[in-house]
């Protein structure tokens, strides 16, 4: 059986580039259980070279890049899973790339085998730690397993400065802060 989770995506000179998967913050509940994706847990699966490849919502008819062919490039970084995509000239992946640019499609998951996980009890219940996995692919989606992700169509340099600012706005408001107009 092949598992799959949710995270971000965005667009770069018509190329897709997101986060597959985000490293430390939970899942949603997944029946039961919520989920943490470790920084180990591609380690293998990168390092191996393993064929990997793009989908669109997990359909394997609907190819947009594959890492044998270089459509398709992996990356682990301190946030996660970072994928970039060299999507084809076909009708779907038009059709995909205006849906990605309206805001309408905005998050990424990612098909796996486990090889190693572990299990942690909190004041949340239960979670399940992802720590190795064979990653067989990456999708772009449209319902997301993690809440923290973001997206933002632009160039790699200014989705990192986009991304750091909803950091430190997420941290204003943990911390109380309040916009104009907030009750």
């Amino acid at each position: 059986m092949i598992e799959t989770r949710l995270a971000a995506v965005s667009i770069d000179a018509g190329r897709l580039i997101g986060y597959a998967s985000v490293y430390g913050p939970l899942s949603e509940d997944l029946g039961g259980f919520r989920e943490r994706v470790a920084p180990t847990a591609f380690e293998r699966s990168l390092e191996s070279g393993s064929d990997v490849r793009a989908l669109v919502n997990h359909d394997s008819t609907l190819v947009l890049g594959r890492r044998q062919s270089g459509t398709l490039l992996l990356q682990s970084d301190q946030r996660g899973l970072l994928v970039t995509i060299r999507p084809p000239e076909t009708q779907y992946a038009s059709d995909l790339l205006r849906l990605i640019e309206r805001g309408d499609v905005s998050q990424m998951s990612f098909g796996f085998h486990v090889r190693r996980d572990s299990w942690e009890q909190a004041g949340h219940g239960r979670t399940r730690v992802l720590e190795d996995v064979d990653l067989v692919e990456v999708s772009v989606v449209t319902i997301p397993a993690y809440p923290d992700t973001s997206v933002a169509i632009r160039s790699r340099d200014r989705w990192s400065r986009h991304l750091e600012r909803v950091a430190r706005v997420r941290a204003l408001v943990a911390g109380g802060f309040r916009y104009a107009g907030s009750r």
